[in-house]
């Protein structure tokens, strides 16, 4: 299977200049907990996730008035739409990511698959083998 058959491809993304509340609301209003921040070309130069928002904005009691791109994560864990899916699982169990954004050949964003994606398909040992690299840190603590 190519990730583009698993991936969402009707994905939202923001800007670096939308700023933390109104990425937030966006991320509420959609029921999402992920979100690119691509560049005007649709480009993924970064990541926003509600736990990014909670531990870097809140807790630090940042104001949410401020651009996303001071507390998105820059490093981004992706692969092309037209990879074997076992090349997203591979990446997201080495990255310890639950969520990969899927790109063109050109870098533009076309979808992201999640773990929970994962999860649906197949008889459910890659979903385990990928989850159980995913959450190793954790299992660690």
């Amino acid at each position: 299977m190519l990730c583009q058959d698993l991936m969402k491809g009707d994905v939202l993304c923001a800007t670096a200049q939308t700023t933390v509340a109104e990425a937030a609301a966006l991320m509420r209003d959609q029921q999402i907990r992920f979100l690119p921040i691509c560049d005007g070309a649709r480009n993924v130069i970064g990541t926003l996730t509600d736990r990014d928002i909670a531990v870097r904005v809140v807790a630090e009691n940042e104001s949410a008035n401020q651009p996303v791109a001071r507390f998105m994560t820059a490093d981004v864990v992706a692969c092309r739409s037209d990879d074997d899916l076992s090349i997203a699982q591979d990446l997201m169990g080495e990255m310890q990511v639950s969520r990969i954004v899927c790109v063109s050949e050109n870098g533009e964003l076309n979808g992201v698959i999640s773990l929970s994606d994962i999860a649906q398909v197949g008889d459910g040992a890659d979903a385990t083998a990928t989850l159980r690299s995913v959450t190793a840190r954790e299992a660690r603590m």
